[in-house]
């Protein structure tokens, strides 16, 4: 199972530290999620916090993008650290251009899907991502109950990605926890986000170990 906890949840004024510490637990990628006010109803953070985390590690920088009009800013993403960007399947009127883009640039290309939206908008893309980001949760705000739902939506993409014959991977983003993370698992996710499971509890690393374990 990949971790990928989301510094979203993360002590802001803490983020060098915060970002240390994830680089010497046993995550494997750090979640980056950027929020523009418009498409989702928060502000996160944008370029320079993005490029301040990767001074402090060399793990692979998940970056989810919340953002409407993705493709302006594609470009500066890799710039300033990105491995893999994620741009929501409700965002993006010409998707296949977009995940295109995004691949010339030399890194991987996922789609998210909100909790509304069902698998099967992506059959005829499914064999050109590299991860599927399923939302388990409304998008905007970290702490939200899990939506339980989500594992059958897990279920339905595991089989369209096998019927594909796609290598895209399944991550789940929005109320992981060991409880939820197990049903996952066994549906057939292959990365889990956890934002405030993690950064809420009293010893980050040995939870971030424990969700590694599942």
């Amino acid at each position: 199972m990949i971790i990928a906890p989301s510094i979203l949840s993360c002590d802001f004024g803490n983020i060098e530290n915060e970002t240390k510490m994830l680089h010497a637990s046993k995550a494997d990628w750090l979640h980056i999620d950027v929020m523009d006010g418009n498409f989702v109803p928060n502000i996160s953070f944008g370029f320079p916090v993005l490029k301040n985390v990767r001074q402090h590690t060399d793990k692979t920088l998940d970056v989810h993008l919340m953002i409407s009009n993705p493709d302006l800013y594609i470009d500066e993403f890799v710039e300033s650290g990105a491995d893999i960007i994620t741009v929501h399947f409700e965002a993006c009127t010409h998707l296949h251009r977009t995940i295109q883009h995004i691949k010339s640039k030399g890194v991987k290309a996922g789609v998210a899907l909100n909790p509304h939206t069902p698998v099967a908008v992506l059959e005829d893309i499914i064999c050109d991502l590299d991860l599927v980001l399923i939302m388990s949760v409304n998008p905007g705000y970290g702490g939200q109950k899990f939506i339980s739902s989500s594992v059958g939506k897990v279920q339905k993409l595991k089989s369209l990605i096998d019927s594909s014959n796609s290598s895209a991977l399944i991550e789940i983003d929005g109320g992981v926890n060991l409880e939820t993370g197990k049903q996952l698992e066994k549906a057939g996710a292959d990365a889990l986000v956890a934002g405030s499971f993690v950064f809420n509890s009293e010893k980050p690393e040995e939870t971030i170990a424990r969700l590694k374990e599942l």
